[in-house]
């Protein structure tokens, strides 16, 4: 699977459980330990880890494992490693803490896909009685 696909099947995925402020930093030719980030937040240590663990299991679906996964345990940060797509799950407070944004700021960010569509409330057509 491409780099540019992986990364935007982790963000796909965050999405759908309600990530927040997601980012794909592209760090080709800037860094060696991965050629794009995908940053996200969630609300709360449950959130963060049912984020992450959405991811895993979306990319599962396409036969693409993760190299590791820490941070789960306390679900404050955590990192999940496609090898050239690092995927970076944080509690919002703990993001702002440590501004990846920031370290990359000179580095040119991927569009995200749009949030899913949420369906409109169904609506009775029959006229009051």
């Amino acid at each position: 699977m491409q780099t540019k696909t992986l990364a935007l099947k982790v963000a796909r995925a965050a999405l759908d459980k309600g990530a927040r402020s997601i980012q794909i930093i592209d760090l080709r030719g800037r860094a060696d330990y991965a050629d794009l980030l995908v940053l996200c937040s969630g609300t709360s240590t449950r959130h963060v880890a049912a984020i992450a663990e959405a991811i895993e299991q979306d990319l599962r679906k396409s036969r693409v494992r993760p190299a590791s996964v820490e941070g789960l345990s306390n679900s404050q940060w955590v990192l999940i490693d496609f090898i050239d797509v690092v995927a970076h799950v944080f509690l919002e407070e703990v993001r702002t803490y440590y501004d990846l944004e920031g370290l990359w700021m000179d580095a040119p960010r991927l569009a995200v896909p749009e949030p899913p569509a949420r369906p409109a409330a169904s609506r009775s057509t029959r006229p009051p009685r």
